[in-house]
């Protein structure tokens, strides 16, 4: 069993004058890990470094951003994995206090800042997600909608053309019976999505 955050913690270290701002949070995949580090840097234009450090879905990344190698986003990584954690991204904004701490001093400070961070973490089970697609006529909507409500299926994106395209998100574990369900309530009259498209109607 693998776990994730509730949501996201933070720690601020001070260091020879040198303060390191660090965050842990939930998050999906690498493409938004990158987006929250872009956010970081606009929000901390000053800060000499934004580092970081990424599980997710079994793949990891680090960045040391212009710190020594292996100073910064791998010590960041191994206190992550240490902790069992997936799904999760641990940052670190380092305002420079005019002080060097040398190569042993940076691991301790990065890797201390994010492990004080997840010490107020709430830690939560991770539940494998799966997203399903389905078109169907707009008077079954509000079945559909119920249906997801019911199964515990979130929508994440709805469009209203010719038929009503529905999107969400929801268990691994509870999508058979959603879909069973779903097909039941429909008679027929919706198609499921596939990546390359959508299933031809019963």
């Amino acid at each position: 069993m693998s776990l994730t955050l509730a949501s996201a913690a933070r720690h601020e270290l001070v260091i020879k004058k040198s303060r390191f701002l660090g965050c842990v949070e939930p998050c999906a995949d690498r493409a938004a890990a990158l987006v929250r580090v872009a956010e970081l840097r606009a929000e901390h234009s000053g800060a000499a470094h934004v580092c970081w450090a990424l599980l997710a879905g079994g793949h990891s990344a680090a960045n040391d951003d212009g710190e020594p190698g292996g100073t910064a986003g791998r010590p960041m990584l191994d206190v992550l994995r240490h902790q069992g954690l997936d799904g999760v991204l641990a940052t670190a904004v380092r305002y420079w206090g005019g002080v060097k701490l040398g190569a042993g001093g940076l691991v301790r400070a990065y890797t201390d800042c994010i492990a004080q961070a997840l010490l107020t973490a709430e830690k939560i089970e991770r539940v494998e997600q799966v997203e399903l697609g389905c078109d169907l006529p707009y008077e079954l909507e509000g079945r559909l909608r119920r249906l997801a409500e019911q199964h515990g299926a979130q929508l994440l994106d709805v469009r209203h053309e010719a038929r009503v395209h529905m999107r969400f998100a929801l268990p691994v574990t509870s999508r058979a019976a959603f879909t069973a369900a779903v097909d039941e309530a429909a008679q027929g009259r919706l198609a499921w999505a596939r990546e390359n498209g959508i299933t031809d109607r019963k």
